[in-house]
């Protein structure tokens, strides 16, 4: 199934990754509006909502921005772009390093991100206040 047409993006994440719980908690205290959700990689949204098999891999952030999904570090300075104020020059200015190079970092991190930041037992929950904000 294609993901679903929207104006309000997603970033897909792994629910169980310190790094990845605190890239979201970051996303979330400098996005005002509200404008992206976010859903865990090993919940139900992404299992219905991503093309095949892209929830299985747990070691990228996805971002469906309503009509393409971007995966590693494209899904990053893209969800960056879409903050206001420092962090969409900054979103802007990773997008000028070159994808081999930033992916390449992005992998990095990737393989060695619970040895690092550790793993949780279960995904995040969300506060009443983002409740809104998360797909199950």
């Amino acid at each position: 199934m294609d993901p679903p047409s929207t104006d309000r993006p997603i970033v897909f994440f792994d629910g169980v990754c310190g790094l990845c719980n605190t890239w979201i908690d970051f996303v979330v205290r400098r996005d005002p509006t509200g404008q992206i959700r976010f859903a865990p990689l090993q919940g139900e949204s992404a299992a219905s909502l991503l093309p095949g098999g892209s929830e299985q891999n747990p070691e990228t952030v996805l971002l469906w921005d309503g009509t393409t999904l971007f995966d590693r570090s494209d899904a990053i300075w893209r969800t960056l772009s879409r903050l206001p104020g420092i962090w969409r020059i900054a979103g802007r200015l990773l997008r000028l390093v070159p994808r081999p190079l930033r992916d390449w970092g992005y992998r990095l991190i990737a393989r060695n991100r619970y040895r690092l930041f550790g793993k949780k037992e279960t995904c995040r929950m969300p506060t009443p206040e983002e409740r809104g904000r998360f797909l199950p």
